[in-house]
């Protein structure tokens, strides 16, 4: 009886849930479970935002002699699902890259997006003048040691390219780069299609009895 009155008593305290052996959640830990998800892709929604308007800032400056003005949307689930097939297919896509951007900042390892793009815009440079000004700053900003969004490479490509940017070419970067790129589809990408932002991109909205007409 006694026992029968503590296990009554214990369900009274879990708000009529009695919990046997392994611990069930309650019903407000499954709220704030609810709670915390909505925060953090609305988290994630302040990031993209972000970064969409940069980069369309960023196009609207490129653009403006042409009077061309480009705006991103929201894909659709079936466009969103490609970028599971293949990194390059995110990277290539405007808004995907912009979610894997804001993917990488909740992660704190943004620099490697940023160094990669910056050795993309880096290949494309073709003024020499230009080259080595570049050059320099994205060793500045990115490989010396403590620089402000320092990569994570060996002694020996650093060293490389310290001493390849004194007569900068468009290869300058090229080793250091296939390695953040590696590092970012075998580490950050796979995590990136696992995560909570992407599954709610991949979703396909239920169309509603009105919308059937039934």
């Amino acid at each position: 009886r006694i026992g029968m009155q503590s296990a009554l008593l214990l369900a009274v305290r879990h708000g009529g849930r009695m919990e046997w052996g392994g611990r069930r959640r309650s019903e407000p830990e499954e709220a704030d479970k609810g709670r915390m998800k909505r925060t953090i892709i609305k988290d994630w929604k302040t990031r993209l935002s972000y970064f969409l308007q940069n980069s369309s800032n960023s196009n609207k400056r490129k653009s403006k002699k042409a009077g061309k003005h480009r705006n991103y949307f929201r894909p659709s689930p079936e466009e969103a699902q490609l970028w599971s097939e293949a990194f390059d297919e995110l990277l290539a896509n405007k808004y995907g890259l912009a979610a894997f951007r804001a993917f990488l900042k909740s992660e704190f390892c943004e620099e490697n997006i940023e160094f990669w793009l910056a050795c993309e815009d880096f290949k494309k440079t073709k003024s020499p003048q230009k080259l080595s000004s570049k050059a320099k700053k994205i060793y500045n900003d990115f490989i010396e040691k403590e620089a402000p969004k320092e990569i994570n490479i060996d002694f020996q490509t650093k060293n490389m390219i310290a001493q390849n940017i004194q007569e900068a070419t468009h290869t300058c970067f090229s080793a250091a780069q296939k390695r953040v790129y590696s590092l970012m589809e075998n580490n950050s990408y796979p995590r990136f299609l696992e995560s909570e932002f992407y599954q709610e991109l991949c979703k396909k909205t239920p169309i509603s009895k009105a919308a059937q007409g039934t």
